[in-house]
């Protein structure tokens, strides 16, 4: 696969316009599931921090669809926390995203791919939740593992990537996307948080066992 410019992969700078209200914490009743899919998210390393990677960046962020296309959103720059609370994620109360707009609430802004997320809940009524993490052994052999890819040339958190991802979302059975144009990123989707990360899980096991 091609590699972008690395500046162009760099996680974590918002791009999209949002109006943002302070708000208390969402009930962790409804995050409880989402997030301890996303504490194993994070053993794996599929969300984190490393220095080395991403501009030093966290990267990873994780959604859960709650009526219409309402849905929670771990914050901006969580993907590097090991364990997060209900003062790490916010509402997406709307958005637009052909002109690249958010309206959220809550103790944290929303992540740089809330916008993709967000248009994933608009092409597909059926799914309820949204995983990006990034898995550089399932990226770079996406074609030969037989995920789809976005074009290389559209950027990571931006109208294009989220409208791309949507596309490849009305194919049937599309479950995981591999993000051309965001070094290592893949999206996750299902109609619980089991569903969607089973597959990712399922395909880091196939890519192993053919590195074997």
């Amino acid at each position: 696969m091609h590699h972008p410019d690395p500046a162009a992969a760099t996680e974590g700078v918002v791009k999209y316009h949002i109006d943002f209200t302070p708000a208390p914490a969402p009930d962790w009743a409804l995050l409880a599931e989402l997030d301890a899919w996303r504490g194993l998210l994070f053993k794996l390393g599929l969300t984190g921090l490393d220095p080395a990677r991403y501009g030093g960046l966290a990267y990873g962020n994780v959604s859960l669809r709650t009526e219409g296309c309402r849905f929670l959103v771990s914050g901006t720059q969580t993907g590097g926390i090991e364990r997060l609370t209900a003062e790490h994620y916010c509402w997406v109360t709307d958005f637009d995203v052909e002109r690249n707009a958010l309206t959220a609430e809550g103790p944290i802004r929303p992540s740089s791919e809330a916008l993709t997320h967000a248009a994933v809940y608009r092409a597909a009524p059926g799914i309820g939740c949204v995983l990006h993490v990034h898995a550089p052994e399932l990226w770079r052999r996406a074609a030969g593992l037989g995920l789809p890819v976005t074009d290389p040339a559209i950027a990571y958190g931006t109208p294009a990537m989220a409208l791309a991802v949507e596309a490849l979302l009305r194919q049937p059975e599309t479950r995981v996307i591999a993000m051309g144009g965001h070094e290592d990123g893949l999206i996750a989707v299902g109609k619980t948080v089991d569903t969607a990360a089973m597959p990712l899980i399922r395909k880091l096991a196939e890519a192993a066992v053919r590195n074997i």
